[in-house]
């Protein structure tokens, strides 16, 4: 609703005022958030996601840091709900991505109209709100390392993971075969219909022989996202000239350098921070991207099954739910503010 002095709007936000863990630092706080001014939109959030990097910019252990205080989150879609003088090319009721920097997890924001991606047609809103840190992820990690042609394989452990079931879900539509590491092989059969072509447990001893996975074939490229031993593992499944890529790092667990495939098997490791990919993008060529992506997302070559939905003021519930496991699919916030 309006602010006292009409010129603006009181909105709710979750908001922290130091690192920390979530339960600790975030607040439900309520601020005002002005009229949109000259060549400015004012977005109403719609769905939010609920990402692990969110925990780690919370916490302080991402890549890069927020200027405290600071609204958490980084990834939503939201509607346009009014603009400012001078807005051409953009129009109110349009589904755009909510800017990242200024944080997602609240009601509204202001923002410059020409900064604002909009959302394709035929898009599904809660996959649009999902569509600008896995899905590009993914992408770019089957794409960016080693050239893979149809038929190829690579390994990948985290397998159930939100960026694990899009890495199958795009080998699949690119001909390329995945062995899914799990932690439970119980799962096999529902990583098996997203297109794994082979499920193992993470204690199966598979990096032993890796060929007797794949028939014989090289595994090219590995995906870690768990860190330890189980990027040990991945180190020696690949072949002689493999390629290790780490996106993540779930295990607090220290992992054994792996001196032997890197000497006698010429194991590269290299790391993916999609982040540093979209901020050497010019702007263009981002949004060009953004537009592959949700293209896919559309088509249902990618999908992002969502587990729950909640409120801002459930915040509590939603992070628990997020970060403790034991889910199909995504966690994200919903909102239906308007001013």
């Amino acid at each position: 609703m309006s602010g006292s002095n009409g010129a603006g709007f009181r909105v709710k936000g979750l908001r922290y005022e130091r690192s920390g863990a979530p339960a600790e630092v975030l607040a439900l706080v309520e601020q005002e958030v002005p009229a949109p001014g000259p060549a400015e939109a004012l977005v109403a959030l719609r769905v939010a996601g609920i990402h692990y990097s969110d925990l780690g910019l919370i916490n302080g252990s991402y890549g890069r840091a927020r200027d405290l205080p600071a609204i958490a989150g980084r990834e939503a879609v939201g509607e346009v709900v009014a603009l400012g003088p001078g807005v051409s090319g953009l129009a109110v009721g349009a589904l755009v991505q909510m800017p990242p920097d200024a944080g997602v997890w609240t009601e509204a924001v202001v923002t410059k109209a020409e900064e604002l991606y909009v959302i394709p047609d035929g898009v599904p809103v809660e996959q649009g709100a999902m569509a600008f840190i896995n899905p590009p992820t993914a992408w770019r990690m089957l794409h960016d390392f080693v050239e893979l042609r149809p038929g190829d394989w690579l390994i990948q452990n985290g397998g159930t993971s939100a960026v694990g079931v899009l890495v199958t879900q795009l080998a699949r539509h690119f001909g390329w075969k995945v062995v899914s590491v799990v932690r439970d092989a119980a799962v096999a059969g529902r990583l098996q219909a997203e297109g794994a072509a082979v499920v193992v447990a993470e204690d199966s001893g598979f990096e032993k022989e890796p060929r007797a996975l794949t028939g014989g074939a090289p595994i090219k490229l590995a995906l870690n996202c768990v860190g330890g031993e189980s990027a040990g593992r991945l180190c020696r499944a690949v072949a002689p000239g493999g390629v290790v890529v780490t996106y993540g790092g779930v295990t607090s667990e220290p992992m054994r350098f792996p001196t032997r495939p890197l000497i006698f098997n010429d194991v590269t490791l290299r790391g993916f921070w999609l982040d540093r990919w979209m901020r050497a993008q010019p702007p263009t060529e981002a949004r060009a991207f953004l537009d592959r992506m949700l293209g896919l997302l559309r088509d249902g070559v990618m999908r992002q099954p969502v587990a729950g939905r909640y409120a801002l003021t459930d915040w509590r519930a939603a992070l628990e739910r997020a970060f403790h496991g034991g889910r199909e699919g995504k966690i994200v916030f919903t909102s239906a503010w308007r001013p």
